[in-house]
């Protein structure tokens, strides 16, 4: 009797726990699975480039095609055998900077404006006609010549061997050409001499053009110093008028300094800032989202739960009940 009810009692516990633990997993599959995470990533729209800025610093070695003569005076008969028989104008120094970018690793462009220092010429023509005492004249002119140059230059660099990127370029702009201090000396074998000098300065804006082509030594990736030579077009600019002394005609001429050009040597420092420097006016970036696939979520098992077993019941045997025996028949009356 004792036996059958722990039993009973033990089987109940045991599928009370079965079902608790059922239960429990039953709820865990029913939980909803986590969504795909969304990770924003900055991702450049194109490859992006980098400012710079550069310092120049050089020699140019100036030359121009003629000395054209016009004049103001249409009465004046010009010389028919007038004829440019010398003309020279001196080296100058360059000084420069500009502000540049590096769309990617073969082309850049930049802006520049230079300061071209003055530098003294002088023409000297010849003429037969109207000359005293016969013979042959001279005039003999000197003047100076300076200019502030601004281009827009375009490199396209072709490959870096031993941090040594070799580039070629152009570029055009403008350039102010300022002619001063202009004289016109007379000499005449009469032994007489003709003086006239322009009283006022020309300043005049020309067409500029150049080509280029250089070294560049990569001292770091942010600090490269290059040798480059130009070949830098200045325009035609004109003198201001000179006006006669002691001549009692005068043309009222002007000269124009024909295709005044000029070979240039350079040495420029440069400075490139990091991609999106200069003040962030880089190329833009734009996050991007990239879809990250979710991390794996491990739930615990559930823990068991133990019911423990109803105590045992003990029921106590019934007390025996003794019968008085009754006496045998035989001894009964």
């Amino acid at each position: 009797m004792v036996s059958v009810r722990s039993l009973i009692a033990a089987a109940a516990a045991t599928v009370i726990s079965t079902t608790a633990y059922v239960s429990t997993a039953a709820y865990a599959a029913d939980m909803p699975m986590p969504q795909p995470q969304v990770v924003y990533q900055q991702v450049p729209c194109c490859e992006t480039g980098r400012w710079y800025l550069r310092g120049d610093v050089g020699i140019g070695i100036q030359t121009f095609t003629s000395f054209d003569h016009n004049q103001t005076n249409s009465n004046f008969v010009w010389p028919a055998s007038w004829q440019i028989v010398q003309k020279d104008i001196q080296d100058t120094a360059i000084f420069g900077f500009g502000v540049g970018y590096e769309w990617n690793s073969w082309f850049r462009f930049d802006v520049t404006a230079e300061q071209r220092t003055k530098a003294a010429f002088k023409v000297t023509g010849s003429f037969t006609e109207f000359c005293a005492g016969g013979g042959t004249c001279f005039d003999v002119m000197p003047g100076n010549f300076s200019s502030t140059v601004f281009l827009a230059n375009a490199y396209i660099d072709l490959g870096t061997w031993w941090c040594i990127t070799p580039f070629i370029g152009a570029g055009i702009g403008g350039a102010r050409n300022m002619i001063t201090e202009v004289q016109d000396n007379g000499i005449n074998s009469a032994g007489t001499q003709g003086f006239g000098f322009t009283t006022n300065d020309s300043a005049q804006w020309n067409l500029a053009w150049d080509v280029q082509a250089g070294l560049t030594y990569n001292v770091t990736d942010n600090f490269k110093v290059d040798f480059s030579w130009r070949f830098l077009n200045l325009g035609s600019p004109q003198t201001a008028v000179i006006h006669c002394q002691n001549t009692p005609v005068c043309p009222g001429a002007f000269f124009t300094m024909r295709d005044i050009t000029s070979e240039d040597f350079r040495i420029s420092l440069r400075w490139v800032f990091p991609a999106g420097g200069f003040g962030g006016f880089g190329m833009a970036q734009f996050a991007q989202p990239v879809f990250a696939a979710p991390q794996p979520q491990y739930m615990p098992a559930p823990q068991p739960q133990y019911v423990p077993s109803p105590p045992p019941q003990y029921i106590p045997a019934p007390p025996q009940q003794y019968v008085p025996m009754q006496p045998p028949l035989s001894s009964r009356g």
